[in-house]
């Protein structure tokens, strides 16, 4: 079973890439720790790809973070390294996160989760769930600097089954392709190494109200920009069943308040 923080208040720090992703993979489970009363400290790494997006991506994360009951934003000082083939140049004032030194960024990390007292970390999966450089550079930080500062460690996944079913709706939309395809079939955690699940239905109106806030990303011409405003559109109904649950890998201590409804998926 999974340890349980018992102290009447806990300390989660939120690790992740970008603006957008703490709604997608673990909104849901800030907004169920906010309601239980436990402080909720959200950290990303990234702020975007060009400095005229920045501020703009920032300033959408807080109000979004303010729906979810989070009670503070940091920011790691990184830039977006970009979803693409090619790892664009630095831009003049900080460091892309694909690039930023591994001790130099845990240690940032290492010493907001000292100064916080955090209880637990949430981070990424290996994989950094879809494979983004940005997300696996997560993994790779919050893994040390959770050994750093000595503090438990979730880390937020998707099994792999179920990207492998997404990933053939996508192509059938042509949303991927087929070499794009056989990718996406390695990411994620296979279910049955998968150590728990939260059902976050009960808060599926506030994760897609604090997703309609990321309005930068619906400003991309891409392709899965439409699938970002799917989800912001779709009926309350379909949003609980798409974004319903969410899963994490490893024994790190959640507070009891939010125990329960953690279990172990079926094999």
């Amino acid at each position: 079973m999974l340890a349980r923080y018992t102290a009447p208040v806990a300390t989660v720090v939120a690790f992740h890439a970008h603006a957008d992703d703490v709604v997608l993979l673990t909104g849901g489970t800030i907004a169920r720790l906010a309601a239980e009363g436990h402080r909720v400290i959200i950290v990303t790494a990234c702020d975007g790809m060009w400095a005229h997006v920045a501020a703009q991506q920032l300033a959408e994360l807080r109000a979004s973070a303010a729906i979810l009951g989070a009670q503070d934003v940091v920011h790691l000082g990184y830039a977006d390294s970009g979803h693409g083939p090619v790892l664009f140049e630095d831009p003049p004032d900080r460091t892309r996160f694909a690039r930023a030194d591994l001790a130099e960024a845990a240690g940032k990390l290492a010493a907001l989760l000292a100064t916080e007292r955090a209880d637990l970390l949430l981070s990424y999966d290996p994989h950094g769930v879809n494979g983004l450089r940005d997300h696996v550079r997560v993994h790779q930080v919050g893994a040390r600097a959770a050994g750093l500062a000595g503090v438990p460690v979730a880390e937020a996944t998707v099994p792999r089954e179920l990207i492998a079913r997404l990933a053939r709706l996508l192509l059938a939309f042509r949303l991927v392709t087929r070499h794009r395809l056989g990718e996406l079939r390695g990411y994620g955690t296979p279910r049955s190494a998968i150590t728990h699940r939260l059902s976050v239905r009960r808060y599926a109106a506030r994760k897609q109200a604090a997703l309609a806030v990321h309005r930068t990303p619906l400003s991309s011409r891409g392709r899965l920009a439409g699938l970002h405003r799917a989800l912001i559109m779709s009926p309350r109904p379909v949003f609980q069943v798409v974004c319903g649950t969410e899963w994490f890998t490893g024994p790190g201590e959640w507070p009891e308040s939010v125990g329960h409804p953690l279990s172990r998926p079926p094999r």
